[in-house]
C-alpha cells in the first residue's frame, strides 16, 4: 500500500497516511517537521522499508490532511497519532520524529508509553521560545499573500548556507513542498510549538530512546538534544555534523544511527 489513505480523528480532522514495506515486518512510524509533508522522508523510506513496515502521515493542516480552524495543541497532535494507530489496529510501534515530530514523540513517550517500543527523537527540543517569536511568525504567515518569504526562512534554517546558495535539487524539492503548505495549517502548528513545554515531564519517558542532534542546528540547538538525552533515563545521544534536517543532509549516517538503535 503506497497511495495516500485517510483516517478521520475525534475532532473531525482527516489525517492522510501511507504505508511502505512488508506488512509482516515491525511498524516504524515516521513523523516529520513543521512545514513539510510525509515526503520529507522520501530519501529514507527505501532503506527503512527493507527492515520495517513504514507508516508516514501528514500533520493536520499539512499535505493531504485537512486544515482545521485555529490553533492546534501538542496534546491534539499526539492524540492524532494514537487515533491513527487505533484505526489501523496497531498496538506498539517504533516511533521516529524529527523537529515537531520529535515533540510528538516526546509526548507519546510521556503520555502513551504503552504504544511505543523504541523512540527516536531527532533534531528536536522539549521547549522552544520565546512565545512572542511564534506569535510574530503566526501573524506574518496569516497576513502574507503566499508562502514565498516563509519558505526561504525555513530553507535557511534547515540547511547549510552552501546548499541553499547552490540550490541543489533537494533544496528545490523542499521549496516546492513549503510553497504548497496551507498558511492557516502552518499557523496552527506554530501555536502547538509555541505552547509546548516538556522540560519537566520528559524525564518520565521510560522507553528505550535515541536522541539525534545536529551539531550546527539553528532551530533546535544541539544543546537541546543534550538536555533531552540527559533527562531520559538510559537515552543514547548521537550528534551529526548537520544543521536541522539531518536525515536529508547526512542520510547515510542518519540511517546507520537509526538502524543500529532499532536492531
Amino acid at each position: 500500500m503506497s497511495e495516500l489513505n485517510f483516517v478521520t480523528v475525534g475532532d473531525g480532522t482527516r489525517i492522510g497516511y501511507r504505508f511502505d514495506g512488508d506488512a509482516a515486518k515491525p511498524v516504524l512510524v515516521l513523523s516529520n517537521s513543521i512545514g513539510t509533508t510525509l515526503h520529507m522522508w522520501d530519501g529514507q523510506v527505501g532503506e527503512l522499508s527493507r527492515h520495517f513496515r513504514v507508516l508516514r502521515y501528514d500533520f493536520r493542516g499539512h499535505g493531504g490532511s485537512s486544515v482545521p480552524v485555529g490553533a492546534s495543541s501538542l496534546d491534539r497532535l499526539g492524540r492524532d497519532v494514537i487515533e491513527l494507530l487505533d484505526a489501523l489496529g496497531l498496538g506498539r510501534v517504533h516511533f521516529l520524529g524529527l523537529s515537531l515530530g520529535g515533540f510528538v514523540g516526546q509526548w507519546l513517550g510521556i503520555h502513551a508509553p504503552e504504544r511505543v517500543d523504541r523512540l527516536i527523537l531527532s533534531n528536536t527540543s522539549s521547549h522552544l521560545g520565546p512565545a512572542s517569536y511564534f506569535d510574530e511568525r503566526i501573524a506574518v504567515v496569516r497576513q502574507a499573500p503566499d508562502m514565498s518569504e516563509t519558505a526561504e526562512i525555513f530553507l535557511n534554517n534547515w540547511f547549510p548556507a552552501r546548499m541553499v546558495a547552490a540550490n541543489a535539487p533537494v533544496i528545490e524539492e523542499f521549496r516546492t513542498m513549503l510553497l504548497a503548505i496551507d498558511r492557516q495549517g502552518l499557523a496552527g502548528l506554530f501555536a502547538a510549538v509555541r505552547d509546548a513545554d516538556l522540560r519537566r515531564t520528559v524525564a518520565l519517558i521510560n522507553r528505550p530512546t535515541l536522541v539525534i542532534a545536529g551539531e550546527h542546528d539553528k532551530v533546535t540547538a544541539a544543546s537541546h538534544s543534550e538536555l533531552i538525552a540527559a533527562a531520559v533515563p538510559g537515552a543514547k545521544l548521537v550528534v551529526l555534523p548537520a544543521v536541522h534536517l539531518s536525515n536529508v543532509e547526512y542520510p547515510a549516517e542518519f540511517i546507520e544511527a537509526v538502524l543500529d538503535f532499532l536492531h
